[in-house]
């Protein structure tokens, strides 16, 4: 879930809420009192009115059934897609769902709210505003309405505008927003061709090597870069690694497949076992219903195949493979967390940036909490492999692994280092963007955005060398890991 809410880049982990279109209206100050916001006027009791997101860049707006969606900084609105539903639950065309919430106590929805987005994990606070914003009313927020929806320079001001109010890793990543802007602006006139626009944003956030930093622009060009050194998942990556996997590793044993082969188990000759999953969603399959309801049930079936009652009992051992993993949705990577575990326990804090004038400052980090299935679980020894295709939700899910109350070893290489839900934005020329705004911290108060997850163990992942070898190392070194080694990390 992004600003608008939800969104999906290269391994982002909340799907996508996708925004049909969006325009760049000239910041003017005040509210006006239009549609839902005379609603707002009365302190109605309900959810109808207009709300503003703490952090996220958002303003929703709620009336007859509709939550229409608007895109903010401190000098644009964008106009996003609409939902429908009411009046506490609403679905875009995607499939996406979310649910209002009421303020804490017993407050109602007088001046409060939240707002939960299925498959997401944790809240988002809503502050309750007495009408939409003057910028993003009347004709000013139609698709298509303003003149400077084609404006270089106009398009520029909103994509360095989003990423100072919202990007959290400029100072880790050792990169000075205000001298890029001082240092590019400049290259974009107000006759610049869509190519060289596009050349000046990509050249903006390329140093950023942020895999959760995606522009698109189509028939001109799409940018998405992930950590030097690392290779992004993708279909072609997954099925390489899979059959090398199931012909070197696995010969000869029975390989059960489930979730449209996103999910494969096998019973390995030591008693121990072997899960691979390579994604959190896509489980019905292409063009399969890929909402977070279908997704949870389908998992939720392999699972009860796989940690059945007897097999949970005898594991000598469980390897989890996640060293292809493109992410998707957070929550399907708890569902897994709560079948090994049977005591509960917090997976991670997550706060978000939300004063655009103070980038260190963030929301009260929210736990999200672990809670054991009420099904077969396994707490045994967890052997959890890991690598740079390792991505987002692949990478929370190792995350709450760490915290794990009986343990977990991690064997690899560092995961990829992108952690946060993806803020999916469009600018007023039709192209779309995605950042990160959000960090996910241990009980330490550790992020590891960036550098990602290390390993306690290292080893060569899915290397050429190790192709050509017909080695592999981190498969290999799980298998062989002695007991007094599992695991290494026992709930931190």
């Amino acid at each position: 879930m992004r600003g608008r809410v939800v969104g999906s880049a290269v391994g982002a982990r909340s799907r996508r809420w996708v925004l049909s279109c969006a325009v760049v209206v000239a910041m003017s100050g005040g509210l006006v009192a239009t549609g839902p916001a005379a609603v707002a006027r009365g302190g109605p009791a309900g959810p109808e009115g207009v709300w503003q997101t703490v952090g996220y860049g958002t303003v929703l707006a709620i009336e007859h059934g509709r939550m229409q969606e608007y895109q903010t900084t401190a000098i644009s609105c964008l106009k996003g897609l609409s939902a429908t539903g009411g009046p506490l639950r609403y679905g875009a065309e995607d499939g996406q769902a979310f649910t209002l919430l009421p303020g804490r106590g017993g407050s109602g929805f007088r001046d409060r709210a939240g707002l939960h987005v299925d498959g997401a994990v944790g809240d988002r606070t809503l502050r309750r505003l007495p009408a939409l914003p003057a910028r993003c009313a009347g004709e000013a927020a139609v698709p298509g309405g303003p003149a400077q929806a084609g404006d270089p320079q106009g398009v520029y001001d909103v994509f360095w505008q989003t990423f100072a109010e919202n990007y959290p890793f400029f100072a880790a990543k050792g990169v000075d927003w205000q001298a890029v802007r001082e240092r590019t602006r400049p290259l974009v006139r107000a006759d610049s061709s869509p190519a060289e626009l596009f050349a000046v944003l990509r050249g903006m956030v390329e140093p950023l090597h942020d895999a959760h930093v995606v522009l698109e622009a189509p028939s001109v060009g799409f940018f998405a870069e992930g950590r030097p050194g690392t290779v992004p998942p993708s279909p072609a990556v997954d099925d390489r690694a899979k059959s090398f996997v199931v012909g070197r590793d696995l010969a000869g044993l029975v390989v059960h497949e489930y979730a449209a082969g996103r999910i494969s188990y096998a019973d390995l000759p030591g008693g121990q076992g072997y899960l691979r999953i390579s994604g959190f969603g896509g489980y019905a399959g292409p063009g399969g219903d890929d909402s977070y309801q279908t997704n949870s049930r389908l998992l939720e079936q392999a699972l009860s195949e796989v940690l059945t009652a007897e097999r949970v009992s005898t594991l000598g051992g469980l390897i989890l493979d996640l060293r292809i993993n493109g992410g998707g949705y957070d929550a399907l990577g708890l569902q897994v967390a709560a079948r090994l575990t049977d005591r509960p326990y917090v997976a991670y804090a997550k706060r978000a940036r939300d004063r655009p004038e103070e980038p260190s400052h963030f929301t009260t980090p929210q736990p999200i909490p672990v809670r054991p299935a009420d099904a077969p679980r396994y707490t045994g020894p967890l052997a959890v492999l890991i690598g740079g295709s390792t991505v987002s939700a692949g990478e929370s899910f190792t995350q709450a692994l760490l915290a794990r109350p009986t343990g977990a070893t991690l064997i690899g290489q560092p995961t990829q280092g992108v952690f946060s839900d993806t803020l999916d934005r469009a600018l007023p020329n039709g192209w779309s963007f995605s950042l990160p705004n959000e960090e996910l911290l241990t009980r330490t108060g550790t992020s590891y955005d960036g550098p990602g997850i290390p390993p306690d163990i290292s080893t060569p992942v899915f290397t050429e060398e190790e192709y050509a070898q017909g080695k592999d190392s981190a498969f290999d070194r799980a298998v062989a890991l002695p007991a007094r080694q599992w695991p290494a990390r026992w709930g931190r």
